[in-house]
């Protein structure tokens, strides 16, 4: 990919740069309401890798104190289908007890990563524990698990850009698209 014209690897845009940092706004200014009077503080944690571009611009529009930490975790082992076995790679580096917890993650496809998550958080005494996701694919979903600040749900098509990648690049792109089936169908 090195010195490729990224957009060859695009099919179409599903959301633009325009779109999605309204949509981001608006999620930042539900977050601060529903936050705003609760005695808990409020810890954010992103989902590394993917995350950190949606986290990074949705903090800017959070108007509360808020600590943030990271955690990256894996249910995909070498393949590119949710084994539903999920470890933890980097762990917080801090206690949650009593606080208000909201995962921040690019995109909740089967669930069992963040159902793994949500259950591990709560155990380790939590307060709250809600999940902000840039993107939502629901007709992945095989556990009972729920965005409650979502971006925008999307078809089961493999999407890159806004943080999401294709073999660890394409994350910089500024939109989100799908990735032209050429490149996963060999």
């Amino acid at each position: 990919m090195s010195g490729d014209n990224l957009q060859q690897y695009v099919d179409r845009i599903l959301f633009t740069e325009e779109e999605i940092q309204r949509r981001v706004a608006e999620i930042g200014k539900q977050i601060t309401a529903d936050y705003a009077n609760r005695n808990a503080d409020l810890l954010v944690i992103g989902i590394l890798k993917g995350a950190s571009v949606f986290m990074a611009d949705l903090l800017k529009h959070i108007d509360l104190d808020v600590e943030i930490d990271f955690m990256s975790v894996s249910s995909y082992g070498a393949g590119t289908v949710s084994s539903g076995d999920v470890r933890i790679i980097k762990d917080l580096e801090q206690p949650i007890m009593g606080k208000d917890v909201l995962i921040v993650e690019d995109i909740v496809d089967t669930g069992y990563t963040l159902k793994y998550l949500v259950e591990n958080l709560l155990a380790r005494g939590a307060h709250s524990v809600k999940i902000a996701c840039m993107l939502d694919k629901a007709e992945r979903r095989v556990t009972e698990i729920q965005g409650d600040y979502v971006g925008f749900p999307i078809p089961d098509e493999y999407v890159i850009g806004y943080g999401m990648d294709f073999n660890q690049k394409l994350r910089n792109l500024p939109f989100i698209g799908t990735l032209n089936p050429i490149y996963y169908r060999q």
